[in-house]
């Protein structure tokens, strides 16, 4: 069993509460766990809230195109824009350690992502920046 879902929106705030409906109807279809449900709607957000304000800094904002495919044993979303290359390996990791008032605003982003998700990829080519999480799912079974 595989089946794909797909919706394109604009890069913008707005768009983000469409997204995370998207993520929560997908789901329902699938009897997918609440607590998964919960975390792919945070990666999904994290992510794109990212490409609206970095992404596409200084240009005029695009689309991002979101999809979702579940498998027997797992998720995968893909979220593909056609804004700046973005390398997450060089993003600065932030200080989990220090007090909260001595943190800098944002940059937690991609650290929930990777806390929350089982695999992250990120590709670039003239098809946009594709970045893929993997949610793996245990299936809810009857006695």
């Amino acid at each position: 069993m595989s089946e794909r879902f797909q919706i394109t929106r604009a890069a913008e705030l707005a768009s983000l509460s469409v997204f995370r409906q998207f993520i929560s109807d997908c789901c329902a279809k699938f009897r997918v766990p609440d607590g998964t449900v919960f975390e792919l709607k945070l990666a999904v957000d994290e992510a794109c809230t990212n490409i609206i304000e970095h992404g596409y800094k200084g240009m005029d904002p695009g689309s991002i195109i979101l999809s979702f495919r579940i498998e027997s044993d797992r998720i995968l979303v893909q979220i593909t824009d056609f804004g700046h290359v973005f390398e997450p390996a060089e993003a600065p990791k932030p200080d989990i350690e220090a007090a909260l008032e001595d943190r800098p605003l944002g940059g937690m982003g991609l650290f929930l992502i990777y806390k929350t998700m089982d695999n992250i990829d990120y590709q670039t080519s003239e098809d946009g920046n594709i970045l893929t999480f993997t949610k793996y799912i245990k299936r809810e079974t009857n006695p």
